[in-house]
């Protein structure tokens, strides 16, 4: 963690002080180490670093002049305290003040404000102070008992300072729970102390019985405010004991929090799939609540169950049976670039696909590799079935060789109808994997007799990556899913703009043409942003209702 302990004082005689602190450094980095001098120099670095601790130690003598017992925590001479993490490489350094100017310069604002004008109600307990320029502050002040002193007692604080706010406010409950810890610590063996001294002479009957004179009253109060933490409490160890303290203050506070990257926000896809599971667990609670569920119900629940793995795990793909689509390149291959692009332009306008065939497995490989054309929340699919269902149930439909397709919707522009059937030299090319085109024969029929060849722009885009052999099956499905994106972002600016907002007919155009879903296509790409509008999670639908709705109450209050 970027951030720095100090223990801090109020001398009776000089004001706040900095008696210790203990700060971390980091281990340089690669590119620093590559060009680094030669042992004999990292020697000489390694002289001139120790020398900064000391010179730190010692820096400005005019303060050190006039500095007394109360304010000195390590004599001249000490060097101070290292400790080294083995797993991080981190060193945490302690002295009485920082080893780099500028460091010091923060501490000492932190420790003036902190004794001074930063207290809490009672002058005891934590308070969080800062700016982005000094630093942000987390301190603590507290009370030392001491039988010489004014009050018998003395004011400390220990700060932790940090240039990262959020950081360090999050880690408010953590620092205030250790550090207290800390102080207790600290005051109960100064209390021990203290009732030693009152025992061999009360103070306090002392003072009343002195008589007290303005002129010496300074050389009285002189003698008194020298005393040092250490004499206070009797440790002989105080330092290295705090040094302890706050290196593993500054790591354990350090690894508590880690940072993590996100990539945005989620997905239509995403929400839309959680608001299917909680919809699912919430029917499985129903179902499971009541006693004896009849027949109907279990098949019903079972259907949904397939629907929803269908829906949602591609992996499946791989398990099933026999011959299979692998991919949408794989399917352009095996049925032809015009039926291809007939067959998907049905599936991007949101007509009902159905497929009629006597082999389950294959029908759902197909269902799984065009239900990537798709948001989420656009697919809806029975995989199979031994009786028609309606456009309104779903848009993708298996049924079995011998279901009728009624009238209204093999004479319908909105539906298109794919037929397998069964070659009688169907062949295995290599070992698990089949020919589709040698074993089923695809006859794709639809009424709609709208020209395919002009849009929608996304279906052009997709070809032109399908139809690149140097693009792998991978790169192909990222440029999809790239694409998918892009238009969903399309369909949310449009879904804002007329539903939300409510604009007339000259507005939206504009606003078609500013996404550049006009021109060539531009009937088709109307149709494919206004289908995929009904994908939109009603999460988001929510969240965008009540946005405005509290916006359009904002200038009413």
């Amino acid at each position: 963690m970027n951030a720095l302990v100090a223990l801090c004082h109020f001398c009776e005689l000089h004001g706040p002080r900095t008696l210790f602190c203990t700060e971390a450094l980091h281990p340089p980095s690669p590119s620093s180490l590559a060009g680094a001098a030669g042992p004999g120099d990292r020697d000489r670095d390694g002289d001139r670093e120790g020398e900064g601790l000391t010179m730190r130690a010692n820096s400005s003598a005019t303060q050190r002049g006039e500095m007394c017992e109360g304010c000195r925590s390590l004599p001249a001479s000490h060097p101070g305290f290292v400790s080294i993490d083995d797993e991080t490489g981190i060193r945490f350094l302690s002295h009485q003040h920082p080893r780099q100017p500028q460091l010091f310069s923060v501490v000492r604002q932190a420790c003036v404000r902190s004794l001074s004008c930063e207290v809490c109600p009672g002058r005891e307990g934590p308070i969080f102070f800062g700016d982005e320029q000094h630093g942000f502050v987390f301190s603590h002040t507290f009370f030392i008992k001491d039988s010489l002193a004014r009050g018998f007692q003395r004011w400390y604080s220990i700060v932790m300072v940090a240039m990262d706010r959020i950081y360090l406010i999050n880690s408010w409950p953590f620092l205030l729970c250790h550090l207290r810890l800390t102080i207790q610590s600290l005051q109960s063996t100064a209390l021990k102390v203290f009732d030693i001294e009152q025992g061999v002479c009360p103070q306090r009957s002392v003072r009343m019985n002195s008589v007290f004179s303005p002129a010496v009253f300074p050389h009285q109060r002189s003698g008194n405010a020298a005393r040092s933490l250490t004499s206070l409490t009797h440790h002989p160890n105080l330092w290295a004991s705090l040094h302890s303290s706050f290196s593993w203050l500054l790591k354990a506070c350090g690894s508590r929090l880690t940072e993590k990257l996100l990539e945005g926000a989620p997905t239509e896809d995403t929400l839309v799939l959680i608001e299917r599971q909680t919809e699912q667990e919430e029917e499985m609670s129903c179902w499971e609540g009541a006693e004896g569920g009849d027949s109907t119900s279990q098949r019903h629940q079972s259907e949904s169950k397939l629907g929803l793995d269908f829906l949602c795990d591609d992996a499946k793909l791989n398990e099933l049976p026999g011959p299979k689509f692998r991919s949408l390149r794989h399917l352009r291959q095996v049925l032809g670039v015009a039926e291809f692009r007939q067959l998907v332009w049905h599936v991007l306008m949101g007509n009902q696909v159905i497929w009629r065939g006597a082999d389950p497995g294959l029908i759902q490989s197909a269902f799984t590799v065009l239900k990537s054309l798709l948001p989420v929340g656009c697919v809806c699919s029975v995989p199979y079935s031994a009786q028609y269902e309606e456009a309104y149930k779903c848009n993708f439909l298996g049924l079995s060789p011998d279901v009728h397709i009624p009238t209204h919707v093999s004479s319908s522009d909105f539906s298109v109808l794919v037929d397998v059937s069964i070659e009688r030299n169907g062949r295995i090319c290599a070992v698990g994997e089949y020919d589709i085109s040698a074993l089923y024969q695809f006859t794709i029929s639809s009424a709609n007799t709208q020209p395919t060849d002009r849009g929608p722009t996304l279906l052009n885009k997709l070809e032109v990556a399908l139809s690149n052999e140097n693009l792998s099956v991978d790169v192909v499905s990222h440029c999809l899913l790239c694409l998918k994106e892009e238009w969903m972002n399309k369909v949310k600016v449009l879904f804002k703009f007329s539903k939300v907002d409510g604009r007339g007919r000259e507005d939206t155009q504009k606003v078609l043409a500013l996404l550049g879903a006009t021109g060539t296509g531009e009937e088709d790409n109307v149709r494919l942003l206004k289908f995929w509008m009904t994908g939109l999670s009603k999460t988001y639908k929510s969240h965008l209702m009540t946005a405005v709705r509290g916006g359009e109450r904002s200038p009413s209050q």
